[in-house]
Order: structure tokens, then sequence, then C-alpha cells
């Protein structure tokens, strides 16, 4: 936990040994801990750690290198097991290479060299055919390109405060979008609002046991609604509510006292993380209310710095959420395999830069300077969606 940082619940080890001990991870999903650590001495304390799992499979994470491995199987080269460093099923940014943060400058890098020369050791133990680093910060990324990594660039939609004078309140925050933006978000407000449910945010320590039922209900439903996989399982919820219940936040909205719908969310310090959304009245307007304003005036309200909503979801930028870059990095055992992967990473960036530059033209945010009513001939982008990874 002194290694996790302040604003990072994913990388704690209630979050963590949570996945264990409900089997979330484990042989049977095919993502097995294989944790780096580092020590001045055998039964010292930690000065680094690495989160790594062993992998048979690719599910869970969001970097994808489907193609990858579909590559490697067409050559005949093995492509699993392989080696990850992130937070399973968890596409959420911070360090994957952790560094106790009291130490000098000289020990950390050292600590940080240790930490990469373990994984790649860990890579020729178990013979895997690969090292992903995902969803680090933009300075490992960097690091980790000088040993033999390919850095790779990715983008998320992430909810930021505004600079030195955070937003007051909602009407604050919408203040700063064009009228016709603005005016949307309100009429989606006003239309989650007419289906005659009530609407609360609490913590999990202020949920009750029928409540934590039926947001365990809302995941199951959403991940059956598209054919997905439950990466979390009943006991992972039972754990949480134990062990870490503050971390977690739910928006939920009843009919009466039923819960209809309702989000899995986590916080610390001052960033906020939404994970999951699930409902049994699928109404419209609902997903924003629950996976985005709610969420955004908690934000506010706590003084945060960063929401970041979950992958994928273009229809994000409309409410405020801003392409963000993500960073990965990765190693190839294979030459001929990582230098098509180095190629195709290197066109893909430029491909990236394209999309968040577009994206950039459509914020519903007047650029400084700009009248309220100035006119926007940008063509919409607004696709509903009711999926949060």
């Amino acid at each position: 936990d002194a290694l996790a940082g302040d604003d990072n619940p994913f990388l704690e080890h209630a979050f963590l040994s949570a996945l264990e001990e409900s089997e979330s991870v484990g042989t049977d999903a095919g993502c097995v801990p294989l944790f780096v650590a580092v020590r001045a001495a055998p039964d010292g304390p930690l000065l680094g750690a690495a989160p790594l799992y062993l992998k048979t499979n690719s599910y869970g994470e969001f970097i994808f290198d489907w193609s990858w491995a579909s590559a490697a199987h067409r050559a005949g080269l093995p492509y699993y097991p392989k080696l990850v460093a992130a937070v399973p099923f968890t596409p959420v940014t911070g360090s994957r290479l952790l560094v106790r943060p009291d130490l000098d400058v000289a020990t950390a890098g050292q600590v940080t060299e240790a930490l990469i020369a373990g994984m790649h050791k860990a890579a020729e133990e178990t013979e895997s055919s690969s090292v992903h680093v995902l969803f680090c910060s933009e300075d490992e990324s960097r690091a980790l390109g000088q040993h033999r990594f390919v850095p790779r660039l990715s983008m998320q939609f992430h909810w930021h405060n505004r600079p030195g004078r955070p937003f007051e309140n909602f009407d604050d925050y919408l203040s700063t979008f064009r009228s016709r933006n603005r005016k949307q978000v309100r009429k989606e407000r006003l239309g989650a609002a007419a289906h005659g449910l009530s609407f609360r945010t609490a913590t999990g320590d202020e949920l009750t046991e029928r409540e934590w039922a039926a947001l365990y209900g809302f995941y199951m439903a959403n991940v059956d609604r598209h054919h997905g996989t439950a990466y979390l399982t009943p006991a992972f919820f039972e754990i949480a509510r134990a062990k870490f219940p503050k971390r977690m936040v739910a928006t939920l909205a009843y009919r009466g006292k039923k819960p209809v719908a309702g989000t899995v969310n986590f916080e610390k310090g001052r960033h906020l993380y939404g994970r999951y959304w699930g409902c049994v009245e699928d109404l419209p307007m609902l997903h924003f209310e629950l996976c985005y304003y709610r969420l955004i005036e908690r934000a506010i309200e706590r003084q945060c710095t960063l929401f970041e909503a979950g992958a994928q979801g273009e229809h994000k930028l409309k409410r405020g959420l801003v392409p963000s870059h993500t960073y990965s990095a990765h190693w190839i055992r294979h030459p001929g395999l990582g230098s098509a992967i180095a190629a195709y990473i290197k066109s893909e960036r430029l491909a990236v830069e394209e999309q968040m530059q577009l994206y950039a033209a459509h914020s519903p945010f007047r650029a400084p300077g700009q009248k309220d009513d100035d006119a926007d001939h940008a063509p919409s982008i607004d696709k509903q969606s009711d999926r949060k990874e």
C-alpha cells in the first residue's frame, strides 16, 4: 500500500488480493499472479513492485493484441503464455513500476531498473512470448522504451476538473459548454428524471445487503446483454463489501424501494473511476445520468482532479469527457514478430493522434474567448451506449 500512491485504489493490497481470494484471477481464469518485488534484503520492506500476471489469453486487457496473437498463430509461433503488467480487467491509468516514494532519485532509478530486469527474468523462466505493460504512465512507457520495449499510444475519454479554479457545482461546469451542448445535457437529465425514479449516490459502506446484491445483478445483466465474460465472481463483491467498501461508490436508480439500475465505481484521493453499469429497466438517458452526470457531480463536490469513465465510448465526448492519451509498452521475444508489431505500433500512433484531433474539434467546451452563442457547425458525435467497461 505504501507503493500504491495517493489516488489509485486498484494497486492496493485489498483490491489485488480480493481478485485472488475470489478466484476472479487464477489458473482457471488464465491469469496467474507472478508479481515482481524488489527489496534491499530478503526480509526487508518493499522498495518496488510490479503487478505482473502470467496469461494464457488476452481477455480483459482493453489494449488489444488479438491480431498479434492471430499473426503469431499463422506464423506457427506460440503467443501464449505471455506476461502482462496491469490491474486485471481494469482499464485505468496508473503506475505499473511501483517505487517507494521516499527513495532518493538514484535509488528510485535503480529500483525501476531492477523491476524491468525482473519482468524480463520472469519471461525467461516462464518461456513467455512477450511482456505487456498496460495503462502505465507516460514516463514509464518512455523508460521501458530503453529496455527493448516498444511504447504504444492509445486513448480514452477522461473528465478533468478546471485547473486553478475547480468547478463549484454542476451548473458552473455546464457554464463552460457551448449553448447547444449545455441544452442537450439539461434535456438528457430531465429525460432521466421523467421516469419516476429516485436517485442516490453512496459509498459501499452506506449500502444495504439488498443494494449490494442488486449491484452484482446489474453487473451480470450487462454481461449477459452483450454476451460478454463475467470477469468478477460473486465472491469478489462479498470481499469488497467486507474489506474496502469505502473505496467503492455506487450510483443507483430506484423504482419505489427497488433498485432498477446502478453503477459500480471506485475512488481514492482526488481520482474517481467509473467501472460497471447495468439495469433491469432499459430507460432512455438513464445510462448518461448514472454513469456520467451523477459521478461528475460527485467529482466536483469532492474537488477531484480526474474522473476516468472506463474504456471506449465516443458518446462520452458530448458529456465533457475529453480524449486523453493512454500508454503501454510491449516486448516481443521473436525478432520477426517483434519487428512487425513495432511497425504496426508506429503507424497506429499516427492514427491515434489524428483521431484525437478530430474528437477535439467536437468538444462541447467553448474555446477561450468564444462567445456563448457562437455558431458551431461541427457535425454531432452523439451515440448512446449502455455498456461500460
